[in-house]
């Protein structure tokens, strides 16, 4: 049966997120015609949408009670029951899987069913293996269903089978490449493997992020990755705080001649080589070589994350100390230990825990 215009006009306002426009032009067409279950339906996917799962199990049963076995009517109510806080969650689960089910009575082979109705089953985790199947046998009717395969990544998830959760998760980007949670999972995946740097973390998820800009889930990874490089700045400015102690003798072994200060200018020179070696190859030709997305996100979470700019401060700071040490002439040992020490306590007092910190 062909859906009333009205219906249909509703239905692309909702798409759009109009809930608004929608639900007036569904409450004009329901009072023309208040047996419309389409109309009904609709309206309990507008209110859904506005977040009101109250007036949206009020809209589905109003269809349900029309047509009982409506199927779409049946697979709105379990998407409305999920949202549904008001009520409790055990007798949520329960109503939505006897209307899945119930869907599957009237037509057996609706995969969008049997994909929503594995998702309800994995909420029970002695059921997890029962869940697996359901998501299968979705897959199995449609293998083009992009539900059928998130739920199959969901439930094999439960089901701790890596392999098929691994291939559903690349299913779902092979028919929908720019799904927001394929991505984040995927990228995640290929980020956290052993022996990935910060860098090429930050280069997989701002790849992840060009094909779905408006991800929040990405964009955290995408910092998060970005975090860890600022912080790797640190370990650069305490190797040119080594060599400088290095340098002036600041901590001789026991027995062993201390050198004479001060230091020859030749040997305070080659040590600014080395430490300009160290931020050239492991600061400067590593930041050329990021992708300008990379980039510009290094330069976007400074302005935005209080963290970057704290480690950025303190891998300077300790810059400091180390050329405060090296570029003088010093004639004893006092001053320069004060700096190598403050050079090196600054970044030490959050170094083994800012990592948890948010950037």
């Amino acid at each position: 049966m062909t859906p009333h215009p009205m219906v249909e006009s509703a239905d692309a306002l909702i798409d759009v997120r109009r809930y608004d426009e929608a639900a007036a032009l569904l409450g004009r067409r329901l009072a023309e015609e208040p047996d419309d279950v389409r109309a009904w339906t609709k309206l309990a996917r507008c209110r859904l949408g506005a977040k009101d799962p109250e007036q949206a199990l009020d809209a589905i049963d109003e269809a349900l009670r029309r047509a009982p076995e409506d199927v779409n009517a049946l697979y709105i109510h379990a998407q409305v029951l999920r949202r549904a806080d008001h009520l409790d969650q055990a007798e949520r689960w329960r109503k939505a899987e006897a209307s899945l089910r119930a869907a599957l009575r009237v037509d057996p082979g609706n995969s969008p069913v049997y994909a929503s109705l594995a998702q309800f089953v994995l909420f029970y985790p002695s059921r997890r293996a029962e869940a697996l199947e359901l998501a299968r046998e979705a897959v199995r009717l449609d293998p083009e269903e992009v539900r059928a395969y998130q739920a199959l990544w969901m439930t094999a998830a439960g089901a701790s089978d890596t392999e098929t959760y691994d291939w559903a998760l690349r299913q779902v980007l092979r028919l929908e490449p720019a799904n927001s949670q394929a991505l984040m999972l995927v990228s995640g995946q290929e980020a956290g493997q052993p022996g990935v740097t910060a860098g090429r973390a930050a280069e997989i998820f701002a790849d992840a992020l060009a094909v779905h800009p408006d991800s929040p889930g990405l964009q955290r990874d995408l910092d998060g990755a970005t975090y860890r490089l600022l912080r790797g700045m640190r370990w650069l400015a305490l190797l040119c705080l080594a060599a400088a102690g290095a340098m002036i003798d600041l901590f001789p072994g026991e027995g062993e001649e201390v050198r004479e200060l001060p230091v020859p200018l030749g040997n305070r020179i080659w040590v600014l080589i080395v430490m300009a070696a160290i931020w050239g190859f492991g600061a400067w030709r590593r930041y050329r070589r990021l992708r300008a997305g990379v980039r510009l996100n290094v330069a976007s979470l400074v302005r935005r994350g209080r963290w970057a700019r704290i480690v950025l401060a303190q891998a300077a700071w300790t810059l400091l100390c180390a050329l405060l040490i090296t570029l003088p002439p010093w004639t004893a040992h006092t001053v320069p230990q004060a700096l190598f020490w403050a050079g090196l306590l600054v970044p030490l007092s959050t170094l083994w825990f800012d990592r948890r910190m948010r950037a």
